[in-house]
């Protein structure tokens, strides 16, 4: 019941609407129960009054029905319409309300979140899981009382006409209520398990169709369809767990409730023969009947769709509880600005507390407007020391001064606004080139996003697309080429101006031309920051004011490219074999 009760704070708000609508509901559903009363009135007050003349009878019957006419024709519709518009105006409400919390959870969780799970995962909870959520309003707390107030007010009635046959209408329903609970109490297990079978298949085919490009490439479309298949397979062999239990639920409340109305037509038949029973209350009870027992087949429908609407709200909460690894700490405070004074002290990290370490005692003085060079061979740990740096992860051990504050004291968003990244591969978003800027520094105007594309050499190639600025990039940047993506990036980074700099990787896997406008960009970028390069070429540092060689996760080398050279040591051999190479 934990979910329910969680779940209850997001609809809090909304209590005064949903009251409304249960309220129009009831009127709703008060109406048809007219009915029953207009078949005993109609029966046994006009056709079979023998007092009453053919005349008297039709004039009757006709003032009768106008009155009726009015109420299911003029009245019923705009209740019928205001009671549907209400129930899905608040449960559409809600879910807006869950979403927008759940991306601003999404956005928290840390890198380490992410590289453990997969994204069509989080997708089927935020989408799918929280869809199903909103029956719960809509049937659980709307639709259920409704149905719930219509048995009471039809047996309120049937007491009023005949207590013997609204005991007999009502013997089954110690039946109905236990069968309810034994069958629908196994079947949220059965939900939760078909739900993440069903999130299994989203995620194969999102990981799938951004992969596209390696199935066709290696021609792999039949080994997928065979991989598809069987996940496809899974989900339907839980979807069938779930649907023959619900089947069985469906036969055996069904039954109950069809033998009800035989039970009262058999017993009221036998008090009108006897002369307790007039012909209208029989006809009067039997509709009745139908009106008791629709209810009673809504509400199981109710605990199918209420079982799966809780089994996704589980689902929901379990994504809500996941653990930030990365968050401010109490007393955190906003990092104003920011000289770009850097220092690890003893700094080790490991990703996992199982794995081995990646970094392993790490000292290093980084002065302001200073450029640092990390080389050493892939998995040697540069990617890893630099994302420690916007608390993309946090130090297992030591620490990280900015300016000499650690950097854990500062609000993490505060801390990451002072710092600006370039990668091997930079996403960009699908939407246009200059809103892919814009990133950098969402309240710049056109003026800066020229100025800063012109800064990354990229003016000119965007000029050159068939919208200039506004045209499309397609998803991840398909649509432009890799140079291209690069310089888009590093004017994201222009316009945002951090004075602090992070280039990982940032020219590698380039045609000479892009790499050689590149280069020419960062060394821009570059002036008057702090900046650190993680390169794999070496002739793209030799600038740097230091260079550190890191080798297993530790600092061998450290000087400058004349120093380290003079050395001979490991960089000069690694710069001597490029070298040749090149």
């Amino acid at each position: 019941m934990g979910s329910i009760r969680r779940y209850l704070q997001f609809v809090k708000p909304y209590r005064l609407q949903i009251i409304g609508t249960i309220l129009i509901g009831i009127i709703k559903f008060v109406i048809p129960l007219l009915i029953p009363l207009l078949i005993k009135y109609v029966l046994d007050d006009i056709v079979g009054n023998d007092l009453l003349s053919t005349e008297e009878k039709t004039e009757q019957l006709i003032w009768i029905m106008s009155i009726m006419v009015v109420v299911f024709v003029v009245m019923r519709p705009p209740i019928e319409y205001y009671r549907q518009y209400f129930a899905q105006w608040t449960g559409s409400k809600i879910l807006y309300d869950i979403r927008n919390q759940l991306f601003t959870h999404i956005q928290k969780l840390s890198f380490k979140y992410y590289s453990n799970t997969r994204v069509g995962e989080v997708i089927s909870r935020v989408i799918n899981d929280v869809e199903q959520t909103k029956n719960f309003v809509i049937t659980g707390m709307m639709n259920l009382w409704l149905d719930v107030a219509t048995i009471l007010i039809a047996v309120a009635i049937m007491l009023t006409m005949d207590v013997s046959l609204t005991i007999v209408s009502l013997v089954l329903f110690p039946f109905y209520a236990f069968s309810v609970k034994y069958f629908f109490g196994n079947l949220r297990a059965l939900t939760r398990v078909r739900s993440q079978a069903l999130a299994e298949v989203q995620s194969f085919l999102h990981e799938r169709v951004q992969g596209m490009p390696v199935i066709k490439s290696f021609a792999l479309e039949d080994v997928e369809q065979n991989n598809f298949d069987r996940e496809n397979k899974n989900f339907l062999t839980k979807a069938l767990d779930h649907t023959r239990w619900n089947a069985k639920a469906f036969a055996v409340v069904n039954t109950i409730t069809d033998i009800a109305p035989l039970l009262v037509i058999g017993f009221s038949g036998y008090q009108v023969i006897q002369g307790n029973l007039t012909i209208g209350e029989m006809a009067a009870f039997i509709a009745y009947i139908d009106r008791l027992y629709s209810p009673l087949r809504r509400l199981v429908n109710s605990s199918t769709t209420l079982t799966q609407a809780i089994a996704s709200m589980d689902r929901v909460f379990e994504f809500v509880d996941e653990k930030y690894d990365i968050d401010d700490q109490p007393g955190a405070f906003e990092c104003k600005s920011a000289k770009g004074h850097i220092q690890f002290q003893n700094v080790s990290f490991s990703y996992d507390e199982k794995e081995e370490t990646v970094l392993k005692d790490i000292n290093l003085d980084v002065r302001e407007g200073e450029t640092i060079a990390l080389v050493g061979m892939s998995g040697g740990g540069k990617s890893s020391l630099v994302s420690l740096i916007p608390r993309f992860y946090d130090v297992t051990k030591g620490r990280i001064l900015l300016d000499g504050t650690d950097i854990r004291s500062f609000i993490v968003r505060s801390l990451r606004d002072k710092i600006g990244m370039v990668l091997q591969d930079n996403i960009l978003f699908s939407e246009s080139v200059k809103a892919n800027i814009l990133l950098g520094k969402p309240s710049a105007t056109d003026e800066e996003v020229i100025q800063a594309a012109k800064a990354a050499n990229a003016h000119d190639f965007i000029m050159n697309l068939p919208e200039g600025y506004d045209t499309k990039v397609g998803e991840r940047g398909v649509k432009l080429s890799g140079g291209q993506k690069q310089r888009v990036a590093i004017a994201r980074v222009f316009i945002k101006n951090p004075p602090i700099l992070v280039l990982d990787e940032a020219t590698s896997a380039l045609d000479l031309e892009s790499e050689h406008l590149i280069q020419e960009a960062l060394e821009k970028l570059a002036k008057d920051r702090t900046t650190f390069i993680v390169a794999h070429r070496l002739s793209t540092i030799t600038h740097a004011d230091r260079i550190v060689l890191i080798e297993n996760g530790e600092i061998v080398e450290i000087g400058t490219h004349e120093e380290l050279m003079a050395k001979q040591g490991n960089y000069a051999k690694l710069f001597q074999i490029q070298q040749l190479e090149h």
